[in-house]
């Protein structure tokens, strides 16, 4: 009886399989980095708003802080896009019949809100809150870029889960003072560039943040490791005044110098009590 398929057919059953592992192995490969692409992830992209509003020269041009818009960022889940009363605020009195800001004006005649298109858009089954992240020192610049570099803003970030999760298995890379934390220029401590800090007055109820205090010049009167603060000067007078004589001041702060990120970063998530990676995969987590 002849042979239905020819002996060159083994060989080509073989090349056949071997070229679909590869296409599927280069369809995988293409779907992954489609997925963290700027078409997906919209990071870099820069949307038309009604407005081309400027973090560049509202921030670094006028010098306005970043709460004056963003007014519940400190105390909410949400950072909070500004009302259009916000805006007119300044615009009643400057730039009153720019067409740039006819939008603006139909927003305050009409009570509607201006339209904008959101830069920063997490999927609906992600809860971030903002309140958390910049009371454990989180800086601003850290999510969102040089803001106050950017005449249009845009995501600098993929804002991805596992851009997340690079943070949270080790925070103390990207922890600062949260002194620092609207500071869009803050450079990471160095030999050149120590920071020092302190704590004092740890209470329970307390925002643990709040008991660190961190200043990026060496404190007065003591050497790198150790400063006393000192009672602040009111017309020229030290302390002893009257003025100051009821404000209640710690005898002495210790101050410990960090010129590395690592150092300092540890430090604070000691001290702002932020839980390790071992301790979110903890059962305690949920059921307590």
């Amino acid at each position: 009886m002849a042979q239905i398929f020819d002996r060159s057919s083994n060989a080509l059953a073989r090349a056949s399989l071997v070229l679909t592992g590869l296409i599927v192995i280069a369809l995988g490969v293409t779907l992954d980095q489609l997925q963290r692409s700027p078409w997906v992830t919209r990071q870099g992209q820069r949307p038309e708003q009604p407005v081309p509003f400027s973090h560049k020269h509202h921030v670094q041009g006028l010098g306005l802080q970043c709460q004056y818009c963003h007014t519940t960022v400190e105390k909410s889940s949400y950072a909070g896009i500004p009302p259009t009363k916000t805006c007119i605020n300044c615009h009643a009195q400057i730039w009153t019949n720019a067409q740039l800001l006819e939008p603006v004006r139909a927003s305050w005649a009409s009570g509607q809100s201006v339209p904008w298109i959101k830069v920063h858009d997490l999927p609906d089954f992600a809860y971030f809150n903002h309140a958390i992240h910049v009371n454990k020192g989180l800086g601003c610049s850290s999510c969102h870029g040089r803001v106050d570099q950017m005449p249009l803003m845009y995501a600098q970030n993929t804002l991805q889960m596992e851009w997340c999760l690079d943070c949270h298995r080790n925070p103390s890379k990207n922890l600062r003072p949260t002194s620092e934390i609207y500071n869009m220029a803050w450079e990471k401590p160095a030999e050149e560039r120590p920071v020092w800090c302190s704590v004092a007055d740890e209470k329970s109820g307390k925002p643990t943040a709040q008991s660190v205090h961190c200043v990026t010049k060496e404190p007065s009167g003591a050497g790198p490791e150790m400063a006393a603060l000192e009672l602040p000067v009111r017309n020229g007078v030290h302390g002893a005044q009257s003025e100051v004589a009821s404000v209640n001041l710690p005898a002495a702060l210790h101050y410990q110098k960090f010129t590395s990120q690592d150092k300092l970063g540890h430090f604070l998530v000691q001290h702002y009590n932020i839980r390790t990676p071992k301790d979110l995969t903890s059962c305690e987590v949920c059921h307590r």
